[in-house]
């Protein structure tokens, strides 16, 4: 994903030029929490799950291929209850690309075989089910994983092709990219700990990330928050799950040697095998 500087402005009242009595008082819309998917319970303080809020979308975070992300703000009209989100729109079978999705979604399944040859052929129906599939499964993971307490944003929300999750910055700055940052040597040991202790984690319950690299690595305050999770694979359960494994760990090793960190790859990837086989 293209990843452009984002300064949100100072709170102010956003009012909807929709004038119908239905129409909230300020705002786009009316909060999309009703009849969404909820993230996992307990759920962080700011989260704001009454009715009578209200949203504005405050503009592009990022740009991909499979998905656009802008910042929604949520608030409570007439009081000073608001938070503000990261809101990822994943494109509709017209407008995605499909070149990646098979190797991906190997070791998935869905309960119906006409869904299967669907996905198989990408007919119309099947890339819609495959979209379904990648929004549905990266919300899944952000979930679990917020629950054994990993680097990641917390996910509030999902309604069909929105997820809505954790804005990740300080004040009004998103969070750089790990790609983008110029670390100290003691600064960079810890991060690579904190990379390392994720992954780890992640293998012992038979998973890897499937696309990690320094570009959906966020850093703030430092640390480390791993973002971009639809493509999650189950490294036991598809045939190429190691491949990934390996490739994550291979790239991200990689890069922080390029920073002077002495890093094995190998030996990395190696520790990550031995985690992910260990309980069989």
């Amino acid at each position: 994903m293209a990843h452009m500087p984002f300064h949100l402005p100072e709170k102010q009242a956003v009012f909807s030029v929709d004038t119908s009595p239905d129409a909230p008082p300020e705002g786009d819309r009316w909060s999309s929490w009703d009849g969404a998917t909820h993230g996992p319970k307990p759920r962080p303080d700011w989260v704001i799950t009454d009715l009578g809020a209200v949203e504005a979308d405050l503009g592009v975070l990022k740009t991909g291929k499979e998905a656009d992300v802008h910042v929604l703000r949520r608030w409570v009209p007439d009081t000073d209850r608001v938070s503000t989100m990261a809101a990822k729109r994943y494109r509709n079978g017209d407008h995605r690309l499909f070149h990646r999705d098979a190797g991906y979604l190997e070791g998935r399944r869905v309960r119906k075989s006409r869904e299967m040859r669907a996905m198989a052929r990408r007919t119309d129906f099947g890339k819609q089910m495959i979209a379904g599939q990648w929004a549905a499964a990266e919300f899944d993971a952000l979930g679990r994983l917020w629950e054994l307490d990993l680097p990641v944003p917390y996910p509030v929300q999902l309604d069909e092709a929105e997820m809505l999750m954790e804005f990740v910055g300080h004040g009004a700055t998103a969070a750089p990219r790990l790609v983008s940052t110029r670390p100290d040597a003691d600064l960079l040991e810890d991060l690579f700990e904190q990379l390392r202790s994720a992954m780890l984690t992640l293998a012992q319950h038979g998973w890897a990330h499937g696309d990690l690299s320094p570009y959906n690595v966020l850093l703030h305050e430092e640390r480390l928050v791993l973002i971009d999770w639809p493509q999650i694979v189950d490294v036991i359960g598809n045939p190429q799950g190691f491949d990934f494994l390996e490739r994550d760990a291979t790239t991200m090793a990689t890069w922080f040697r390029r920073k002077g960190l002495d890093v094995d790859p190998g030996a990395f990837f190696g520790d990550l095998v031995a985690e992910a086989t260990s309980r069989f």
